[in-house]
């Protein structure tokens, strides 16, 4: 087993070249307290703040020297989500802040959409532009038609400006693109879901089993480190991928399954769990319901049929079996984050789900804990206006348990069909590259072709703007004030985000844009505060603190409610499913017509001469929002092709060389991508970093480099349960000589 320190020293080794704004030299000297130089320490003031390069939104501080400048940005130590430690993401912050290519000013269309050609307009001609298309959507189809797409703090301001107008269509690509499968699977085995972070209780587990999960590579911070330190403790790790991943590296049992069958092996668990009666036996009969029904069904999922699918040896798929019983109830199955992969994923969140209950691992120490979230009131508004349809008038009797708004459902319904009512007319986008995050490209351009307006917000010029009618320029989190962060954690606890600087250029936060527009819809009302200082100020108070003593504290911790961050021996609990218990038969399901319990089917395989694309993050890059930040710009500029030497030997590739990529539709990359020969990935498959391969030229730092995996995901499998966008049955071949291919470079 590998240590802790070993496991995380990325960490620090992106985090020693990200001190921005001043000398590497000079910051190196302050941290490290030395004067043999001579020089003195500059002095430092620093403001709270929590991060915004990911969803972690881990607290921190932000130091600023004597002339004002942001000198690096460090971990708030009484931070539950990162305990005073920053990502190499977090630490370079300051990129995003010291980007030249940020949007500056707002921008008005003179072209059709496409061709990229603005105007620079005031903030008073783009909110006027802005409120006469959404009032005359309203007059000829309904406030209805308009939607948003939101990622990141800032969203909550447009969300209740779209519900004050009418229309309460406001949809996240982390639902129905990451996350939605196992929310509806967990909230339909235990009556809820997990939302972020996780409650895993990593720290204490004595097991964990990770499916596709790339802890140390999606750096979740908190649970990389917890992660770091159960394996100093002796925890078992078992890694379920077909790529020898970081995570695997630091494992016990490295499972390099075929991809798509990962169900098949979830059964046959289950299976050995039931049949070799390793479940915890007082735990299924006082807390879940159909687990006799759960046994006839997984009766024929033997290790040896699941051998025959997954290629998982069936005496390594006992003895991981028996590592989970040896370590119940402190054992975890992870569920992952981004779960959207064949079109099955609820059932294969389903079956961990599962898993996890019959080892009893819910609600005990070292497998799932109770969370619990501080309640921050709301500023007083009049009620929202009651919209009239939803979304889920597009799709009747479809995707019932998906409890958000999906953001592929509302990109697909603003495509006219003869037997909808209305499609949606005015697309609001905030803070999310709608072009690179939803798959089918194809079918989101269709759809942004049909809008009346299309509305975008963001701090860098990625693709979505270059089709917008109006583009927004947001400041950057280091340049204003947000929501209080909430966020589940054994503890409740809250962090504030302040401004370190002024707003650079032309550039302005969210809560004053949504309250500007506010007023010419006249919409004043929603947001009584004219400034969100006097808003945040208010709440503060509500809950027994004050703006004040959050500026200089920069994070909050309240007593827990209860004691019962696990369940007590015996406790009776009531779960909040139809029957009041864990279900292994999900009623839910069985109501609406699904497989009460999951079972295998199986899915497409490559053709001759093709590979499955697989996709996955970088510990330095957010999605493709980080691409262009000067700081992790330097730590990883490109992409590569993760190819097997069985492959590469048939196909003559050599380490470093530029290929191009053809997927199963005859869609080619737009550019090549360097190929990484390495053992670490199976043969039948090929493996690049997800968030490269921009097309956006005012990206100038990143534009054209690697390949965008997207654009190669066009063949999208739908949840039939949920609605999410299965996309790794997506297939690649190589393109060694474009010109001869046919392929305009």
């Amino acid at each position: 087993m590998t240590s802790r320190r070993q496991f995380i020293k990325i960490s620090f080794a992106g985090a020693g070249t990200l001190a921005a704004g001043g000398a590497a030299w000079g910051a190196v000297k302050w941290i490290s307290g030395k004067d043999e130089t001579g020089i003195t320490e500059p002095p430092l003031s620093r403001t709270p703040t929590y991060c915004e390069v990911c969803f972690w939104k881990c607290a921190g501080w932000i130091y600023k020297d004597s002339d004002g400048q942001i000198w690096k940005i460090i971990g708030n130590d009484e931070d539950l989500n990162c305990n005073g430690r920053l990502c190499p993401r977090g630490t370079g912050g300051v990129g995003m802040y010291n980007d030249e290519d940020r949007l500056k000013t707002p921008l008005i269309r003179v072209e059709e959409r496409g061709k990229q050609v603005f105007r620079e307009a005031s903030w008073d001609e783009a909110f006027t532009y802005i409120a006469d298309k959404m009032k005359a959507i309203a007059r000829e189809h309904g406030p209805e038609c308009i939607a948003l797409f939101t990622h990141g703090s800032g969203g909550k301001y447009f969300g209740d400006l779209l519900q004050a107008f009418g229309s309460n269509n406001i949809a996240a690509p982390s639902y129905a693109q990451c996350r939605g499968p196992r929310e509806v699977a967990f909230m339909a085995t235990f009556g809820e879901g997990l939302e972020s972070p996780e409650p895993t209780d990593i720290r204490d587990t004595k097991c964990m089993v990770l499916i596709g999960s790339h802890l140390g590579e999606n750096m979740h911070n908190g649970q990389v480190q917890e992660m770091s330190d159960a394996i100093d403790k002796g925890a078992v790790i078992i890694t379920v991928d077909p790529r020898f991943s970081t995570a695997a590296s630091k494992s016990k049992y490295w499972l390099p399954i075929k991809p798509a069958t990962d169900l098949a092996l979830l059964l046959s668990w289950i299976h050995l769990i039931i049949k070799e009666e390793y479940y915890d036996k007082k735990y299924v009969e006082k807390y879940t319901y159909g687990f006799r029904e759960l046994s006839e069904a997984v009766k024929n999922y033997t290790p040896e049929w699941a051998y025959g699918i997954t290629t998982i040896p069936p005496d390594l798929i006992r003895k991981t079996a028996k590592e989970m019983a040896n370590a119940a109830p402190a054992v975890i199955v992870h569920p992952g984050r981004h779960v959207t992969w064949y079109g099955d994923d609820t059932q294969r969140s389903r079956a961990i789900a599962i898993l996890n209950a019959l080892l009893g691992s819910w609600g005990r120490r070292g497998g799932f804990y109770r969370s619990e979230i501080v309640e921050i009131p709301s500023y007083p508004h009049p009620e929202f206006v009651e919209p009239s349809k939803t979304w889920r008038d597009a799709f009747p009797g479809k995707y019932v348990l998906a409890d958000l708004a999906l953001a592929n459902g509302i990109c697909d319904a603003t495509i006219p069909v003869t037997t909808r009512d209305c499609s949606f007319k005015g697309w609001i986008v905030y803070g999310t590259n709608l072009i690179e995050t939803l798959p089918n490209q194809k079918n989101t351009l269709e759809a942004i072709q049909n809008l009346d307006l299309m509305v975008v917000i963001d701090t860098m010029p990625m693709e979505i703007t270059g089709w917008a009618d109006v583009v927004l320029p947001e400041c950057t989190y280091l340049e204003r004030y947000d929501s209080i962060r909430v966020v589940p954690h054994r503890l409740p606890q809250i962090a504030l985000r302040m401004p370190a600087a002024e707003p650079k250029y032309n550039s302005k936060p969210a809560y004053w844009m949504a309250r500007q527009l506010a007023l010419k819809l006249g919409l004043e009302a929603y947001f009584p505060f004219e400034k969100i200082e006097d808003l945040l100020d208010w709440q503060l108070k509500k809950i027994g603190t004050s703006l004040d003593e959050m500026k200089r504290i920069g994070v909050k911790t309240f007593p827990k409610a209860y004691d019962n961050l696990y369940f007590a021996d015996d406790e009776e609990v009531e779960f909040f499913t139809n029957t009041g218990k864990i279900e292994l038969y999900s009623t839910a399901f069985a109501n609406e017509g699904f497989d009460p319990i999951p079972t295998y089917t199986a899915h497409p395989e490559p053709p001759p001469g093709y590979y499955r694309l697989i996709y996955g993050r970088a510990p330095m890059h957010t999605f493709s929002r980080t691409s262009n930040n000067p700081n992790l710009f330097d730590l990883m500029d490109e992409n590569s092709l993760w190819v097997n030497p069985k492959v590469a030997k048939e196909w003559s590739l050599e380490n470093g060389q530029r290929i191009y990529l053809k997927n199963q539709d005859e869609v080619v990359s737009e550019f090549p991508i360097k190929v990484r020969i390495t053992e670490r990935i199976r043969w039948d498959s090929v493996y690049m970093v997800h968030g490269f391969g921009h097309a956006e030229k005012r990206l100038r730092r990143t534009y054209g480099r690697g390949a965008s995996d997207t654009k190669l995901i066009t063949n999208v499998m739908l949840d039939p349960i949920m609605g999410g966008t299965g996309m790794r049955g997506n297939f690649v071949t190589f393109i060694l000589n474009p010109e001869e291919a046919g392929v305009k470079a």
